[in-house]
């Protein structure tokens, strides 16, 4: 099992996520903004999310954190580096803040720095990617 630590920055802290996140996440889905900036249109009840967040603790192949403030353990976003090609050493990347009540403030920013900092010194990745949206001018 790939071992995720917590990366502590100074706005933010990055956990793995848990099955306890399931209602943050659920929550995430009814942010309009976040959710046009992710390109997410299905639809998911709490059980999928809640079922998708346990399956995540075990994966190999990705490493998926909850953002959280540093005064409060509480899901506002993940990050996640998926699709890890552990062969020829790269992996995609993802985040997405869970509320546009979070946008501006610096989390997303460094919790993509830590995330990525990790990926490459600690997973010891030669290439992580980022596809985004046009209209998504802080991506």
């Amino acid at each position: 099992m790939l071992e995720k630590p917590i990366l502590s920055g100074e706005i933010i802290t990055l956990r793995p996520i848990v099955k306890e996140d399931a209602p943050g996440m659920f929550a995430a889905l009814d942010d309009a903004e976040s959710m046009r900036l992710t390109g997410t249109q299905a639809s998911f009840t709490f059980e999928q999310v809640e079922a998708f967040c346990a399956r995540l603790i075990d994966d190999p192949d990705r490493v998926d954190y909850a953002i959280t403030l540093k005064d409060d353990p509480a899901y506002i976003g993940e990050v996640v580096l998926n699709d890890i090609d552990w062969e020829n050493r790269s992996a995609s990347f993802r985040i997405a803040l869970g509320s546009s009540r979070y946008f501006g403030k610096g989390y997303g920013s460094e919790a993509t720095r830590l995330l990525i900092d990790y990926g490459f010194r600690e997973l010891k990745l030669h290439r992580i990617e980022l596809e985004v949206y046009d209209f998504n001018p802080r991506a």
